[in-house]
């Protein structure tokens, strides 16, 4: 029985010992990820258009900085799952009055940090497909923003957040970049270019890279684009504008989004979008 007993606890001993190496080796791995430097990339910034420079606060709404970043984009709670992480969208007019234009190029289109970070939710590798002339419209416009607010708190990574960082299932924005590259949506000529950008820029957010679906949270996932060739333009639109799908049944995450930034596009850039994902759905499903 002796024997048993001391057996049974070096068992014990041995599993708390693989936890206890299991849980650092997670915490390194992910504290690695989080503050691992990334080399600086030279932006190339071309002077905006007089009608992107004039156009650029409404593309802070459209691409989701105001809803992020909170109003005149001084800061928000952008995310908070318990055990994930809980983390808030900095400060822009505070980040902007001490960075130069590269730095925040860097931030917006690779998932750079001014403190040369890797950025975790910042939707870097999707706005890495915008246009030169729009990052530097898009800078324009938070520098025209009045300065104010506070600071905000740092991000705090829970457990399961950490796992998913040491185990790779989440990444940081300079390590999606790579597949957001390689996984362009489908070319499909000229005439659709207009509406390929704005989804390509825009919807591979949650859509994925190639707007073949993805995961946007823990069981929550937002479908392949091809079901757009199930809406005609007048019931495109108004999913776009007032997130109500074909049905009418009530839609989380994309009705919010709908109702707070893609209200905001034009009748011609719901065309746009709506003859583009119509001739996608036709390529994919044809």
């Amino acid at each position: 029985m002796a024997r048993l007993l001391r057996w049974t606890g070096y068992v014990v001993i041995a599993l708390l010992l693989a936890l206890l190496f299991t849980a650092l080796w997670v915490w390194f791995a992910s504290e690695s990820k989080l503050k691992a430097h990334v080399a600086e990339r030279t932006e190339h910034l071309a002077a905006p258009s007089a009608a992107q420079l004039a156009d650029a606060p409404r593309q802070l709404r459209l691409l989701g900085c105001s809803d992020c970043h909170g109003d005149g984009v001084r800061g928000a709670l952008m995310f908070d799952e318990p055990n994930i992480a809980r983390v808030y969208a900095p400060n822009l007019t505070l980040i902007a009055a001490k960075a130069s234009d590269q730095q925040l190029a860097r931030a917006i289109r690779h998932g750079i940090g001014v403190d040369g970070r890797s950025l975790i939710i910042m939707p870097s590798a999707t706005f890495s497909r915008l246009t030169d002339g729009e990052i530097a419209a898009l800078i324009a416009a938070v520098r025209a923003l009045p300065r104010g607010g506070k600071p905000q708190p740092p991000r705090e990574i829970g457990l399961f957040g950490r796992l998913g960082l040491a185990s790779g299932r989440f990444h940081t924005q300079p390590n999606a970049l790579a597949e957001y590259a390689r996984k362009m949506p489908v070319d499909l000529g000229p005439q659709l270019e207009a509406g390929r950008h704005i989804v390509a820029s825009r919807c591979a957010e949650c859509h994925g890279p190639d707007l073949g679906g993805a995961e946007v949270a823990p069981g929550i996932n937002a479908p392949d684009l091809s079901i757009v060739g199930a809406y005609d333009l007048p019931a495109f639109a108004r999913l776009m504008r007032q997130g109500i799908p074909v049905g009418g049944r009530k839609l989380g995450m994309m009705g919010e989004v709908a109702r707070i930034e893609f209200s905001h596009y034009t009748d011609a850039e719901i065309g746009q979008i709506h003859a583009y994902l119509q001739a996608r759905a036709q390529r994919v499903t044809g």
